[in-house]
């Protein structure tokens, strides 16, 4: 059994009034996720906390194969429940990203949809283990930019899929086995923003469990912080 230990933030950043971000920490089912709302005021918060409520929702005791399926439907049920309320609100769109990581034995297993990201350190390398659901995915798919050139695109938040966004949502899935040492970061993209694959990489090589989380969100901070920013990084030991 992996041995794991995790440190968390959520900031409103320096722009925004309302932090439109929710995190969720279980280390004891070893299930974490990051969710960034959007739908403007009242919403974009609503619809994160949805997401985080539901998965929080899941039986604690599931083994691990069921853990995953519940995980699955949790995010539908948060899903349905946000375009339920955008219909009786009669405003729009209100929709919110969502990453995962649930952690079983020696593997993991993440969803995703958005552009909330997650990553791996292993070996002192950072892999970017998701694939943005935004317009500018597509370029860096096509080999036309980066990762962080698209970041700094105009279109970089228009994304192309959401929790409570259309009729049906299709969840991207990712899963692995896990190595001693390796070490995951959750995140919404008010990092992401200001963080390029080498910074990140830098920083979790060298800082410890205790302060990586703050130290990632210094540096949003210190590059701006125009939107709200979510950490959570995990250690396998």
């Amino acid at each position: 059994m992996t041995h794991i230990r995790y440190s968390a933030t959520t900031h409103v950043g320096h722009k925004r009034k309302v932090n439109e971000d929710s995190i969720l920490t279980l280390p004891d089912q070893r299930l974490w996720a990051v969710s960034d709302g959007m739908g403007g005021h009242e919403a974009g918060d609503f619809a994160s906390q949805v997401v985080v409520d539901r998965i929080a929702m899941i039986d604690p005791d599931l083994p691990s194969g069921e853990l995953i399926r519940a995980l699955r439907e949790a995010i539908t049920g948060a899903h349905d429940a946000i375009r339920a309320e955008a219909d009786a609100r009669g405003k729009g769109t209100i929709g919110a990203t969502v990453v995962t990581l649930a952690v079983a034995d020696n593997h993991f297993a993440a969803f995703w949809a958005g552009d909330s990201r997650l990553y791996r350190l292993q070996n002192k390398r950072i892999e970017m283990l998701t694939t943005d659901h935004s317009m500018v995915a597509a370029f860096v798919l096509a080999g036309q930019m980066t990762w962080d050139e698209a970041e700094q695109h105009p279109q970089s938040n228009a994304i192309t899929r959401a929790v409570g966004v259309g009729e049906t949502l299709e969840l991207d899935k990712v899963r692995g086995e896990i190595l001693p040492g390796d070490r995951f970061l959750l995140c919404s993209d008010g990092l992401t923003k200001y963080a390029t694959f080498d910074t990140l990489e830098r920083v979790l090589s060298r800082e410890p469990i205790e302060t990586v989380a703050d130290t990632l969100q210094q540096i949003a901070l210190d590059g701006g912080g125009a939107d709200n920013i979510s950490i959570i990084v995990i250690d396998a030991l």
